[in-house]
């Protein structure tokens, strides 16, 4: 095999939609994303998922999983919960095995879906909507009952939980560097909310990676990944901006990458990608810092064209 690419630098995983990330060493893989990666949504009246767009303030909600939680083959048992934190707020705890009398919360949508969600109690309902200021639930997917399948027009065949379209999203070290030669103040990479941070490539490669190896397995480059307002909202503090998005409209935006494309108006930063052989027998299944990324398959152009 040729030599590689990039190195995996960072592994994020986001339980709650919308809220703050952890940082692991390594992470199983399946196909609707990382082990754990949004499970869960707050939603309010309506069952709508709240997200940092309307909602900046989750982003200062912290989420922690027990130790070893992100091991292969762990399994939870009666002392195993997700502890979320927030400033001037008691630790929540919620339980990680489903009591066997859980509701089901119908009406849960994320944009275009909508299905039911396991509901996560009063306790926590009361924690969010103390901590929003409206009334909201937590519930999580409802792995046994649901299915939420990505655009087929990009990545056919595939699924997701709450996440807002496709299992994995990568970024490259390079590109964050290169946006921030041009901005003022710097900003992290916790901005863009990636699953998997790369490091060792030329900045934006990532935009052309069409197949990627990662140990035995084959990530599909599905979509360049569009930015709402999220990548414009402090992480530490809640705090919404303008920048990086009014430098990224100068040389990120459709209208200069892909120009006789819809969708110019919006930027990009980040390649949208699925695990095609996530049921392969035989192979392990997880993704560890420091491993090697291959190229496989790559675009010359933004218009699509493979080499």
């Amino acid at each position: 095999m040729a030599e590689a690419a990039a190195t995996v630098k960072s592994i994020f995983l986001y339980p709650i939609k919308s809220c703050r990330g952890i940082s692991v060493s390594e992470a199983p893989v399946s196909s609707t994303g990382f082990i754990w990666d949004r499970q869960w949504v707050v939603v309010n009246s309506k069952g709508r998922a709240c997200t940092q767009r309307v909602d900046p303030k989750l982003c200062l909600v912290e989420v922690e999983l027990p130790e070893g939680a992100v091991s292969v083959g762990w399994i939870p048992n009666k002392t195993s919960y997700l502890v979320i934190r927030a400033p001037g707020m008691d630790d929540l705890k919620v339980p990680l095995c489903r009591p066997p009398q859980s509701q089901t919360c119908d009406g849960v949508s994320v944009w275009e879906w909508s299905g039911s969600g396991l509901d996560e109690g009063d306790e926590a309902s009361k924690w969010f909507t103390n901590y929003l200021g409206k009334p909201s639930r937590l519930v999580r997917f409802n792995q046994e009952l649901e299915t939420r399948v990505v655009d087929p027009d990009y990545a056919p065949g595939f699924r997701v939980m709450f996440s807002d379209g496709y299992p994995y999203l990568v970024v490259s070290q390079g590109s964050l560097d290169s946006l921030n030669d041009v901005l003022k103040e710097p900003v992290p990479i916790n901005r863009f909310r990636p699953n998997i941070l790369v490091d060792g490539c030329e900045p934006f490669s990532e935009d052309f990676w069409k197949e990627i190896k990662i140990k035995y397995l084959t990530f599909h480059g599905v979509k360049l990944c569009s930015r709402c307002k999220i990548p414009t909202i402090n992480q530490e503090n809640g705090v919404v901006g303008g920048e990086p998005t009014e430098s990224l409209v100068k040389f990120r935006s459709g209208k200069v990458l892909c120009p006789d494309r819809k969708g110019q108006g919006k930027v990009y930063f980040g390649q949208n990608m699925v695990c095609a052989n996530v049921h392969e027998e035989g192979n392990e299944k997880i993704i560890k810092v420091g491993d090697p990324v291959y190229i496989i398959k790559m675009l010359s152009s933004y218009d699509g064209t493979s080499t």
